[in-house]
């Protein structure tokens, strides 16, 4: 049994995508072992004391609906859970899957020579909190010289479509492509989840990250505000993010052409797996290099 759990306070303004980002968010841990189907789902619920009871009960329906949705389009359903009242709203839950031991990828195998390959964009938490400048004057100020309102609504757009997007084609294809270590990029950024990754492989390696692709118009406002997210830095956290596989070069190539040619949407080559010339896994760690190529992805509805 491979059993994940994940929650968070909303981030975009339909509570219809919340839900479906949230049960994209907490699948995405299955599909970074490659595990494509996913054989129960629970939901986890905090309706709002904040809002008026007209509010709470059209937002939590349309949050219950949109991770129903995901769920059923994940191939999965939705059994059962639990609901509790809190300021905030939460919405959340778990997900399980039961299968032999030889069909799923162990996230421990990565090889020196490999490649390190990303399915997702950075950036969504810059993206969020520009959004969310729109209504704060004081913030809107200090960036309305370098972007605009269309600019904002594009990339906000995008970034909602991305964040919904579940990662199982991306699964599938791990498969496929004999991928040899994976991990989703959430929380901790791209380079939190790049270090844990490394320092549980079997290998004394090191990750070397040399690419960073990120959502168009958020680097200029990254180094605009002089780069209060750590963006360039890979610690900005990322909600509902790609999947980080390594494999080897010639199989990453096929697996971006293929990703592409079913989602219509882009996956990039964006690090290596270095040889630590030790035996000492202990040191095995994830690092950007200095001026990273940087990928700014364009806004796109081919979702």
């Amino acid at each position: 049994m491979i059993q994940t759990t994940d929650f968070f306070f909303p981030l975009v303004d339909d509570p219809y995508f919340q839900g479906k980002i949230a049960c994209a968010n907490v699948l995405s841990d299955l599909y970074s072992f490659g595990i494509e189907d996913c054989d129960n789902m629970l939901m986890l619920l905090a309706c709002s004391t904040d809002m008026t009871p007209e509010q709470r009960q059209w937002s939590s329906k349309l949050m219950i609906q949109g991770f129903n949705d995901q769920a059923i389009c994940a191939g999965s359903k939705v059994s059962g859970g639990q609901t509790v009242k809190n300021p905030w709203p939460i919405v959340g839950g778990v997900a399980t899957s039961i299968l032999h031991t030889n069909e799923f990828i162990k996230p421990v195998n990565a090889k020196p020579g490999d490649v390190l390959v990303l399915t997702k964009p950075l950036g969504t938490q810059v993206c969020v909190n520009f959004h969310q400048w729109l209504s704060k004057p004081e913030r809107w100020e200090k960036i309305n010289t370098i972007t605009n309102v269309q600019e904002c609504e594009e990339a906000f757009n995008y970034a909602t479509l991305s964040m919904a997007r579940l990662n199982r084609v991306g699964a599938r294809l791990m498969k496929k492509y004999d991928a040899h270590a994976a991990t989703d990029v959430t929380g901790f950024g791209i380079l939190g989840h790049s270090t844990n990754l490394a320092q549980n492989q079997l290998l004394p390696v090191r990750f070397e990250i040399h690419t960073l692709p990120i959502i168009k118009h958020m680097k200029k406002l990254e180094d605009h505000l002089n780069h209060p997210f750590k963006l360039l830095k890979g610690t900005s956290a990322e909600t509902s993010g790609g999947l980080l596989i390594s494999m080897t070069r010639e199989n990453a190539e096929a697996f971006c052409k293929e990703i592409y040619e079913i989602e219509k949407q882009p996956a990039w080559i964006i690090g290596d797996v270095i040889d630590q010339s030790t035996q000492d896994r202990s040191n095995n760690t994830s690092i950007i290099l200095e001026n990273p190529n940087i990928i700014e992805v364009e806004p796109n509805s081919n979702f």
